[in-house]
């Protein structure tokens, strides 16, 4: 069983996801803000899942993403505010 995080964009919205087994087990959705940036606007995990990181995993790939694409992250969702609140490594791009 391997959680990894999947990224599926569709103009100027996208979701990152993990998908286990052919089924979704978590989505968090954003949208772009202009050439520079995405708002990340909801963080969903089904339940069962709770507990597992996948919410912190979807954080890290938006990162990641962020970084090789020079753009920066608006958390709006309170749970992605919350890592950025806590993973000072992040902030790099807020």
């Amino acid at each position: 069983m391997s959680a990894t995080v999947q990224l599926k964009t569709d103009g100027n919205k996208g979701f990152f996801y993990i998908e286990i087994d052919g089924k979704q087990e978590a989505l968090m959705t954003f949208v772009f803000a202009g050439d520079d940036k995405i708002i990340i606007d909801h963080t969903e995990v089904n339940p069962g899942n709770e507990g597992k990181g996948f919410g912190k995993k979807m954080v890290t790939k938006a990162v990641e993403y962020a970084r090789e694409h020079h753009i920066k992250i608006i958390p709006l969702c309170p749970f992605a505010k919350s890592v950025f609140d806590k993973v000072s490594e992040f902030r790099d791009v807020l």
